[in-house]
């Protein structure tokens, strides 16, 4: 393994001679390794994340290439924007800022919990690039504490062309089997469901459950593998988070509540709605937490059989996306 991870190193080095002169290797994930480069046009840090060759072969590179591109102008305050993207001596690469601070999930693993008015602020800042991509019909679609990063304490959503690129590539060699794109604990309903058409209230499910997850200290459905939380998420109710920070305002509970909602027109119509539900109390009351219940709603139910039986052969792709953003 570390032969061939010097093999990729040297060939990415002497491909982009010129171009980018690679450091040193920071990450490695399920999807991509990153170096931190330096962009010698520019003369700045940056991260190249180099998409494993195999992942390449099967997506189709010139596709994924095409879907990256059409996230590009994406220029949002709160987004990682996309530098540059391309093939290098047959390795599919695409270039981003090199941020100098941690990823959410850095934080939540030494905090665990955060302090509520915190991991509102963290959530309103993801929902607004949210909001921002979405009224531009670009859906994140893999929304987790990875693809977060902090920079100076404020929320950078990564990976927006990166993860819509898999999602589209794949659609023909992975969904029509009823396999969902996405990562099991933040994944909504209907993209576990394999559902074809998703719009951007399956990122704010998403968002809603990395709430959850800053607040509670797990996301709303854990399980040992990922097939057991994708039966969970479709078969079961999520707590309420008053259960374990009974100090969360009722509004910021009842708000998440709605955002976990199964059928996505139960959620709010978009992510800037959820966001303005946080900021301010609601009409709703407190609601007692409800136990889980033994069944999903019932237009959901035809597809989870397909979706869950994919899942326990895909177990090993959803354990790898899991951790694909290694910034």
């Amino acid at each position: 393994m570390s032969r061939r991870r010097d093999e990729i190193m040297s060939r990415l080095q002497t491909a982009l001679f010129g171009r980018y002169s690679v450091v040193r290797e920071i990450g490695r994930g399920g999807m991509a390794t990153v170096c931190l480069a330096r962009d010698l046009r520019h003369d700045r840090d940056v991260a190249v994340k180099i998409l494993h060759p195999e992942l390449g072969a099967n997506l189709g590179v010139e596709r994924f290439l095409t879907e990256i591109r059409t996230t590009a102008n994406l220029q949002h305050p709160n987004i990682v924007p996309l530098f540059d993207s391309g093939t290098a001596d047959g390795l599919v690469f695409y270039v981003m800022p090199f941020i100098d601070g941690e990823s959410l999930r850095d934080r939540m693993t030494r905090e665990k919990q955060l302090p509520v008015k915190e991991a509102v602020r963290i959530a309103q800042g993801a929902a607004a690039a949210l909001d921002h991509a979405h009224r531009r019909g670009v859906v994140h679609r893999d929304i987790k504490p990875e693809n977060i990063l902090l920079q100076d304490g404020e929320p950078l959503v990564a990976d927006f062309g990166v993860s819509l690129a898999v999602f589209t590539s794949a659609t023909s060699r992975i969904t029509q089997s009823g396999y969902g794109v996405g990562t099991a604990s933040y994944m909504s309903p209907e993209q576990a469901a394999a559902e074809r058409t998703i719009d951007g209230r399956t990122d704010q499910y998403a968002l809603a459950s990395v709430l959850f997850e800053m607040l509670v200290g797990e996301p709303p459905f854990t399980g040992r593998t990922a097939p057991a939380i994708t039966m969970r998420l479709m078969s079961e109710l999520p707590r309420s988070v008053a259960q374990d920070r009974p100090t969360t305002p009722a509004y910021i509970v009842d708000a998440v509540r709605r955002a976990l909602e199964k059928s996505p027109d139960d959620r709010f119509a978009t992510a800037a709605d959820f966001s303005n539900a946080l900021n301010r109390p609601g009409t709703e009351t407190f609601r007692v937490p409800v136990a889980p219940a033994p069944a999903a709603k019932p237009s959901i139910w035809p597809k989870v059989h397909a979706a869950v039986t994919v899942s326990a052969i895909a177990t090993a792709i959803y354990l790898a996306v899991r951790g694909c953003n290694c910034n």
